[in-house]
């Protein structure tokens, strides 16, 4: 996605800004990460409340291999193929995002 249509997902919910990290782009909606974008994908925010959803819904959770070999799994989920061509998804996937990233931040 482009910054733009980054934007138009998560605006309506707040203050967002986009800063280089990673490797690709961390998405912060009134300061609070709630996605990042690797290798042109982009990754919502999850907790334990919302990760079943994400997983429901198909998406795949960001995992990748350390040093030593090990797995490590992040917190974020690919955008679920639903919403991909529907803005009244792709929105509701914003929210839970929003709302995942607001707890950890409380946490």
């Amino acid at each position: 996605m482009d910054d733009d249509d980054i934007r138009d997902m998560f605006e309506p919910e707040g203050v967002v800004s986009i800063r280089r990290m990673f490797g690709g782009k961390g998405v912060y909606v009134d300061g609070v990460i709630v996605a990042v974008e690797v290798d042109d994908r982009l990754l919502l925010k999850a907790d334990a409340l919302t990760a079943p959803q994400f997983a429901a819904a198909g998406s795949v959770q960001w995992t990748y291999t350390g040093k030593s070999g090990g797995v490590a799994r992040m917190p974020y989920w690919t955008l679920p193929d639903e919403a991909l061509d529907d803005d009244d998804r792709r929105t509701h996937w914003a929210r839970i995002a929003i709302a995942a990233g607001r707890r950890a931040k409380r946490g």
